[in-house]
C-alpha cells in the first residue's frame, strides 16, 4: 500500500497559467497583426489607386492626343480634298483657257488671211486705177513699169508692143535691160524662135502666160521669168518679159497671179486706149457717137 501511495502521480512543476493575459496577448497579437494587415491592405489599396489614376492621367492625355490627331487627320484629308478640287478646277480652267487659245488662234490667222485678202485687193484696184487714171501714153507706159517695180518686185522687164505691119514685137519701153541690147522679134517665124524668144512668141500667139513657179534664185537674165500677153478685145497687142526679180522676192505669190491677170487685160485696154488718143491728137468723139448705142435711145436729127 505504501508503494502504490509513493507512485501516484505528482503536481507539475510548472507556474501556473495566467489565462486572462494569454487572451490579452493574442488579442493583443490578431489586433496589431490585423490592423497591420489592414495598413498593408490599404496601402497596396492606396498604390494601386495611384496606379489606376496614373493610368486614368495617361489615358486621358493618350486620348487627347488621339483627338488632336483625329482632328489633324481629318483637317488633313479635308485639305487633301480641297486641293484635288482645286486641281480639278485649274485642269478645267486650264482646258477651257487652251479651247479659248485656239480659237483666238484661229480668229487671229483668219483676221490675218483677210487683211493679206484685202492689201492684195487693194493693190489690184490702185494698179487699175493708175492704168486708167490717165490717157497720155507716156504716163501709161510710166504707171506700169512703177507696177511692175513696186507690186510685183520686178527688177529687170521689157515691154514688147505688136506692129502689125512688120509682124514683129518692139521693145519700146524697159527697166534693168540695156535698151541696145533689145531686139525686135519676129512673129510666126518658127525657124526663128529658140530659147527665151519661143517663150515670149508662145506667150503672145496662145494668150498663156509662162510664169516660173517655186523658188526664183539666181537666174540667167537671158532666160524668162514671167512672159504677160497683153490682149484686149480677143487680139494680142504685146507682152511684158520680166527678166529678173528683187533678191528679197523668193517667188510668185498669189497675189503676183491675179496681179499678172489684171495687167494682160487692163495694161492692154490703158495702151490702147492712151494710143487711139493720142492719134486722135487728144480730141474725144463728140456726144453723137453715142447717140444709137441703146435701141430705146431716139435716132438723132440729120
Amino acid at each position: 500500500m505504501t508503494d502504490k501511495k509513493a507512485k501516484s502521480p505528482r503536481r507539475s512543476d510548472r507556474p501556473p497559467v495566467d489565462l486572462a493575459a494569454e487572451l490579452k496577448l493574442k488579442r493583443d497579437s490578431f489586433v496589431h497583426t490585423f490592423f497591420r494587415r489592414g495598413a498593408e491592405f490599404t496601402e497596396e489599396l492606396l498604390q494601386e489607386n495611384e496606379r489606376i489614376r496614373k493610368s486614368m492621367l495617361d489615358l486621358e492625355r493618350e486620348n487627347t492626343t488621339l483627338r488632336s490627331q483625329l482632328a489633324s487627320d481629318k483637317a488633313i484629308r479635308d485639305l487633301l480634298q480641297k486641293i484635288d478640287d482645286l486641281e480639278n478646277e485649274k485642269r478645267d480652267i486650264l482646258s477651257h483657257m487652251h479651247e479659248a487659245e485656239a480659237i483666238s488662234t484661229r480668229f487671229s490667222n483668219r483676221q490675218s488671211q483677210i487683211e493679206d485678202e484685202l492689201a492684195n485687193l487693194a493693190n489690184l484696184h490702185v494698179a487699175s486705177w493708175h492704168l486708167h487714171s490717165t490717157l497720155k501714153l507716156p504716163l501709161v507706159v510710166r504707171h506700169l513699169k512703177e507696177l511692175l517695180a513696186q507690186l510685183v518686185g520686178a527688177r529687170a522687164f521689157v515691154l514688147y508692143v505688136f506692129d502689125e505691119n512688120r509682124s514683129d514685137l518692139v521693145p519700146v519701153a524697159s527697166d534693168g535691160m540695156d535698151p541696145a541690147k533689145l531686139a525686135r522679134m519676129k512673129v510666126g517665124a518658127s525657124e526663128s524662135a529658140s530659147g527665151p524668144a519661143a517663150l515670149i512668141e508662145r506667150a503672145f500667139l496662145t494668150g498663156v502666160e509662162h510664169i516660173v513657179e517655186g523658188a526664183l534664185g539666181e537666174r540667167d537674165m537671158t532666160t524668162p521669168l514671167a512672159c504677160l500677153p497683153l490682149r484686149v478685145d480677143g487680139r494680142a497687142i504685146g507682152v511684158i518679159v520680166i527678166h529678173s526679180v528683187l533678191a528679197q522676192k523668193e517667188r510668185f505669190v498669189a497675189v503676183d497671179f491675179e496681179l499678172f491677170k489684171l495687167l494682160g487685160v487692163h495694161a492692154a485696154a490703158a495702151l490702147v486706149a492712151a494710143q487711139l488718143f493720142l492719134a486722135a491728137d487728144g480730141k474725144l468723139a463728140g456726144a453723137d457717137a453715142f447717140l444709137g448705142l441703146d435701141a430705146h435711145s431716139p435716132t438723132p436729127a440729120r
